[in-house]
């Protein structure tokens, strides 16, 4: 007996109906993006390891798929490394050119470096396209997931970041998903790092302190010191993580806590800046500020955003932040960015959870033409095209069965519309059509059908 098949842990088939749900959520996306005139573009779904190690962290770069090597590649390979009780990363650079890629953004970079003489600054691009992690699956992470961008490179000004934060607010206004947007900036994290006298120990302090929500602040305290901080410097660091109040109460805190670094003073001026331009704009959205939050990436230098969701116990759904160096890496130095990163995967679990789908969200045609005959289902057709000619989708049953049959599949397929062309229809030039919802029927003529479904 042949074995079942199946497929990796922390993957998942999408139905039909799942998929009418996905794309409701990437074009709910893509139709903001555009507003705010964001083009799109594509990177492949490998790059080289070079383009992608070193730019996630430490963290980062466990969790990167590397793809073996195609034909003889163990012909090259150093064969004391092979045989080596412990492998190596240099067996790793030896065994494996490319890797799925981690995320949309370091691709972007490299995008942009390669393109940069097709490029007219600021460039504001936005990507939809699949990633891959190799975490742990559970609840709310997977291993293949989508990712919807939106950057701007070529510009520092803060207006991006409040646009971006627009953004976020309209696309999940939209979703009617109930959202609070964190927020924090590295160069506050900077200051943080030398007001504890730790300024060498920032990557370990972000990627510990990013862990509060998860692990708690008893256990990033162990982590903390485990990674070399002081009792003191840890001591110090408390306080400033457990500082709370209004947005405005915790802003002024911060300023005042780190008055005495000129980096951590900037850091908090943009933060002020940011908010006062989204607030004067309106917003649906919570605005928190979290002094605790870095996102574990080591490649953001400036704001850093977060989006959780109030309704359902899920990581976040939306993240982002200010990149000024990562182009760097790749030749290109002083190009600023800044960019956000809906999850897509986490926010149909929301929306899934939540039942927030618009009605017939999952009917893949607006009408369906009964097949009572020959002569019946040859007009059918003729009609079913007039309407996908007007933009209307139609489909016309294949089979010559029983009615009740036909309308239990409009029925379970969720057709808003059934239309019936039998005998007197023929004879009259009309179709019946039914309101799958409502219960009625009508008689309409074939002419007026389409400006009756439009």
């Amino acid at each position: 007996m042949a074995q079942k098949p199946s497929i990796p842990k922390g993957t998942r088939d999408f139905s039909p109906v799942e998929m009418a749900r996905r794309n409701y959520i990437f074009d709910t996306i893509r139709e903001v993006f555009r507003l705010y005139g964001f083009r799109q573009i594509e990177t492949p779904a490998m790059e080289n390891l070079s383009t992608l190690m070193g730019k996630y962290g430490e963290e980062g770069d466990k969790l990167l798929f590397k793809i073996l090597n195609s034909g003889n590649y163990l012909k090259s390979t150093d064969h004391e490394l092979l045989n080596a009780e412990e492998p190596s990363g240099r067996l790793t650079s030896q065994l494996c050119e490319k890797g799925l890629r981690y995320d949309l953004t370091v691709p972007f970079a490299r995008y942009v470096v390669m393109h940069r003489n097709e490029l007219q600054l600021p460039f504001k691009r936005f990507q939809i396209q699949p990633v891959w992690r190799a975490d742990r699956p559970q609840k709310g992470r997977y291993r293949e997931f989508y990712q919807c961008d939106a950057d701007i490179v070529g510009s520092d000004s803060l207006v991006n970041e409040i646009e971006l934060l627009q953004i976020i607010d309209e696309v999940f206004s939209r979703l009617g998903i109930r959202i609070a947007i964190k927020l924090n900036n590295r160069k506050v994290l900077a200051g943080i790092a030398e007001l504890i006298g730790a300024p060498d120990k920032l990557i370990d302090i972000t990627v510990a302190i990013d862990k509060i929500d998860k692990i708690g602040i008893d256990n990033v305290v162990v982590e903390l010191r485990e990674r070399g901080l002081s009792d003191d410097a840890v001591e110090r660091l408390r306080p400033i993580l457990a500082i709370s109040g209004s947005l405005d109460e915790r802003l002024s805190a911060l300023s005042s806590l780190l008055a005495d670094t000129p980096v951590g003073v900037a850091g908090v001026e943009e933060l002020r800046a940011v908010v006062s331009g989204v607030e004067s704009l309106g917003m649906k959205a919570q605005l928190d500020l979290d002094v605790s939050l870095a996102r574990g990436l080591n490649y953001y230098t400036g704001t850093i955003i977060e989006v959780k969701a109030l309704d359902v116990q899920i990581g976040s759904i939306t993240g982002g932040g200010r990149y000024d160096n990562l182009t760097g890496v790749f030749g290109m130095p002083g190009l600023s960015g800044v960019g956000i990163s809906f999850g897509a995967d986490r926010i149909y679990d929301v929306l899934n959870t939540l039942d927030l789908y618009p009605e017939n969200t999952s009917a893949a045609s607006k009408v369906i033409f009964l097949n009572l005959g020959a002569d019946e289902s040859t007009v059918s057709l003729k009609a079913a095209k007039m309407l996908r000619a007007s933009g209307i989708a139609a489909e016309v049953y294949p089979d010559t069965v029983k009615m009740k049959k036909q309308m239990a599949y409009a029925d379970a397929m969720r057709i808003p519309f059934v239309a019936i062309i039998g005998e007197t229809e023929l004879e009259s030039g009309t179709v019946t059509l039914k309101d799958m919802e409502a219960g009625n029927q009508e008689a309409v003529a074939l002419d007026d059908l389409v400006a009756r479904l439009s």
